[in-house]
């Protein structure tokens, strides 16, 4: 199992597909990798050599911000957000979805399991 950017990525799968296990590394950036060391998309993380997990592993230092520094750089501008006060940070501070998504029927995920309310009856006459 290789060891990249400090995450043990799969050896069994495709580079192309195991690239995108670091945080940061989508499936463009992960084919761009593979096209600027001429790696194949059909070799597997497990046929590579030593030469080429540290040719992947120099470049992704080198070009590319992932793990620790890109989650630090996401925190810091959605904390920049909530300090200034803005719409988006106070979106952020109540959890709400922070790009006008609707919010009266769905909005699940950002908002948490719906909670029923109690003693709500219907009148009947």
């Amino acid at each position: 199992m290789a060891r990249i950017a400090g995450v043990n990525i799969p050896s069994n799968k495709r580079v192309l597909i195991s690239l995108r296990y670091i945080y940061g590394i989508g499936p463009t950036k992960a084919r761009d990798i593979c096209t600027t060391l001429a790696i194949s998309d059909d070799k597997r993380v497990n046929q590579l050599s030593d030469d080429e997990i540290a040719k992947i592993r120099e470049l992704i230092d080198k070009d590319f911000r992932v793990e620790g520094d890109l989650r630090r750089e996401v925190a810091m501008n959605i904390k920049r957000l909530v300090d200034l006060g803005c719409y988006r940070g106070l979106r952020h501070r109540k959890g709400l979805p922070v790009r006008g998504q609707r919010t009266h029927t769905n909005a699940r995920t950002r908002k948490g399991k719906a909670v029923a309310i109690a003693g709500k009856k219907k009148v009947t006459k």
